[in-house]
């Protein structure tokens, strides 16, 4: 996995629901629905609509358990 990846992930892992229904949630605890509402309406621009994206995916194939792990090697202020 190259060295952005990770840096991604890792932030994927911690990046929170900014606005709405589910606003400070981790994305990784959204409900797939939710995630395929945006699919349908479109995603927001930018890093949010990027990270929502890459979460409905992580969670169409089942592996929301990677994240949940980043979240607890790397606590939200490890770095």
């Amino acid at each position: 996995m190259l060295k952005s990846d990770r840096k991604i992930l890792k932030e994927v892992a911690h990046y929170k629901m900014p606005f709405g229904k589910f606003k400070g949630s981790y994305l990784v605890d959204l409900p797939g629905p939710y995630l395929n509402w945006f699919q349908q309406k479109g995603f927001p621009q930018g890093k949010l609509g990027q990270y929502l994206r890459l979460m409905l995916e992580i969670k169409v194939n089942g592996l929301e358990y990677l994240i949940r792990d980043i979240q607890k090697q790397f606590p939200e202020d490890s770095g």
